[in-house]
């Protein structure tokens, strides 16, 4: 029969007096390694898309109630006059945010409320250990600088660019050759930063670097401020101005289509009943709501019209109803005449 119980091992040799030394040294090098590598090494971090353009877009929405509040301060001055100096109200309040945000190392309105800041993405390359990867320094002086001179002076220079342009009418066939010469360079340029905006998106897109031109050029990417906070947006909020937005744009496009005598023969109903109806002040014409100058009366309901309101209601619906009593009308008298009907217009 086979033991499966082993002997018993003799006591084990006590260790060398310097085991531990030479198993230092021989780990040392491979320690070494291995924390040089940490120390040069930068730890991917993603920051979220949405969050990026959801900065952009609050800084726009920031942009326009800053306009719309100092518009509202010259509202009682000439009309039109500050609308000619529209491009450098932009440019002033696009001033104001960049200064007392990116010029003293402040997050935007924007980059706020998304927990967003901008930094140097080129003194990254050269830094040293990174513990969270959302280290490192600020804008340069001269990154602020590049970045207020493309932002607000550049969008400025464009805007009164086209704008003299289109006063001018360069883009006429009739115009010298110099400037329909100077109108094709402004579309081709036009047409190339558009391309390249696009080219720029679909690469933010995959890398979630650098969100416009301006960005990419200077190298300054948006991280995250603090690691442990939260968005400052509501989703509650938001998707209530979502839901707004396309219920008025949804509104703007059905109004037009819409009969309004239609519709008010449709909710008459709903609304008081028909004993209410005679209340109502009988000397007026229903339709302009004045005394009528040449007062008609609709046949069999004789209610009282001035002669020009029923008679365009006639002819532009057959099928006209009276809008006191809702009841068809077929004919049409003047008062103390003959009955006229209303398909004899002639």
């Amino acid at each position: 029969m086979i033991s499966f119980r082993s002997n018993p091992s003799p006591a084990a040799a006590p260790p060398q007096e310097y085991a531990w030394v030479t198993s230092y040294q021989k780990l040392l090098p491979h320690w070494h390694s291995v924390s040089l590598s940490h120390q040069h090494s930068t730890l991917p971090i993603s920051i979220a898309r949405v969050n990026q353009f959801d900065a952009a877009r609050l800084d726009i929405e920031m942009s326009a109630m800053l306009k719309e509040q100092l518009v509202k301060v010259f509202s009682l001055m000439k009309p039109g006059m500050l609308f000619q100096y529209e491009p450098e109200l932009d440019a002033f309040l696009e001033f104001l945010i960049w200064r007392f945000s990116i010029w003293v190392d402040k997050p935007t309105p924007g980059n706020g409320l998304m927990n967003l800041r901008y930094r140097d993405e080129r003194a990254m390359e050269t830094r040293g250990k990174v513990r969270t990867g959302l280290e490192g320094p600020g804008l340069t002086v001269a990154q602020k600088m590049w970045y207020c001179l493309a932002t607000v002076g550049g969008q400025y220079i464009w805007a009164r660019l086209q704008s003299f342009s289109a006063f001018r009418r360069w883009g006429d066939s009739e115009q010298r050759p110099l400037a329909r010469r100077a109108w094709g360079l402004m579309q081709r340029i036009e047409g190339l930063y558009k391309a390249a905006s696009f080219g720029n998106l679909l690469i933010f897109l995959y890398t979630g670097r650098y969100r416009n031109l301006i960005e990419r050029a200077l190298r300054a990417r948006l991280v995250y401020e603090s690691p442990n906070m939260n968005r400052a947006v509501s989703f509650e909020y938001m998707n209530r101005q979502l839901v707004w937005n396309e219920f008025s744009e949804m509104l703007l496009l059905l109004l037009p289509l819409l009969n309004s005598s239609t519709v008010k023969s449709f909710l008459h109903p709903f609304s008081k009943d028909k004993s209410s109806s005679s209340t109502e002040d009988d000397s007026t014409c229903p339709i302009c709501r004045a005394s009528p100058t040449l007062a008609y009366l609709a046949l069999p309901c004789q209610h009282r019209y001035c002669y020009y309101c029923l008679r365009t209601r006639c002819a532009a619906t057959p099928s006209f109803q009276c809008s006191r009593c809702n009841e068809p009308v077929v004919a049409m008298q003047r008062h103390g005449t003959v009955v006229e009907h209303k398909t004899h217009s002639h």
